[in-house]
């Protein structure tokens, strides 16, 4: 979920995409506004060897097929100018083993216990993990809450606290798009993000950066926001707690009532 460019369009990360889709699905006249973020045009990053068939549809999730591909050649091209300094993580191939990497991200509202999905998305989890040992997201706001009706998330990342910061890279997507094949219309119907899933927030195809988004109720997306892991019940029962303070001015989407800001996060 959801980015990483520096102009004010992309500035309409994956919380603007999600609720264009959670508006069509509604059928909300208002749409108009959001509804070109959710455009997306061919993966620049794609795999070669993407599944040759469709998942299976059933609003779920994808199963997982790992290819030969998963993990055997990051790339982070540059792209806009770093938000806070860091250096990039290295390139090229990186091991899917341990399949989990746990990690504790504290906050001023209490502690979230995460586990990444190194095994399924491992060029992603290099880089969060990567931007967190150089302390990138130290004392950084979780810029954006959505409560909208099947969606559920907050967003965080951003140095700026803007929704328009990144790393100065970016790079492919990974679990679940790449479990489908290029082009494929069932690549942007939405399907279920469980509760408890952590995902990244981008502004299309291969514009991941260091925004993520922590799922704490079931929310429907389309399955171009990569998952990388999950959260501990510690972490849903503080983000219960961010969610039913909710949306400063009591709207649906935008700054938490209750500031969040991220203290740490750290490998295990």
């Amino acid at each position: 979920m959801l980015a990483i460019i520096a102009s004010v369009t992309a500035a309409v990360l994956v919380i603007g995409a999600i609720v264009a889709v959670v508006l069509v699905n509604r059928k909300d006249k208002d749409s108009d506004s959001v509804a070109s973020a959710t455009e997306t045009s061919a993966d620049p990053f794609a795999t070669p060897d993407a599944p040759p068939s469709e998942p299976p549809v059933d609003g779920a999730l994808p199963p997982f097929t790992p290819s030969a591909n998963t993990g055997a050649n990051c790339q982070y091209p540059a792209r806009g100018e770093a938000s806070k300094p860091n250096t990039p993580p290295r390139t090229g191939k990186v091991p899917t083993e341990p399949a989990q990497v746990s990690v504790s991200m504290a906050t001023n509202e209490g502690n979230l216990g995460l586990q990444l999905d190194n095994a399924k998305s491992p060029c992603t989890v290099n880089s969060f993990a990567s931007l967190a040992q150089q302390g990138y997201f130290n004392d950084t706001v979780c810029h954006r809450l959505t409560t909208t009706p099947g969606l559920s998330v907050l967003q965080c990342g951003d140095p700026t606290g803007t929704g328009t910061g990144g790393p100065g890279y970016e790079f492919a997507n990974e679990y679940p798009t790449d479990q489908y094949p290029v082009g494929s219309p069932a690549a942007q119907s939405p399907v279920l993000y469980p509760r408890g899933t952590i995902a990244m927030a981008n502004a299309g195809p291969g514009t991941n950066g260091s925004q993520f988004f922590l799922v704490y109720q079931d929310s429907q997306l389309p399955p171009q926001y990569t998952v990388f892991g999950t959260i501990d019940e510690t972490g849903l029962a503080t983000l219960d707690r961010i969610g039913a303070a909710g949306v400063a001015g009591g709207a649906g989407d935008g700054a938490p009532v209750d500031e969040v800001k991220i203290t740490s996060i750290q490998l295990d």
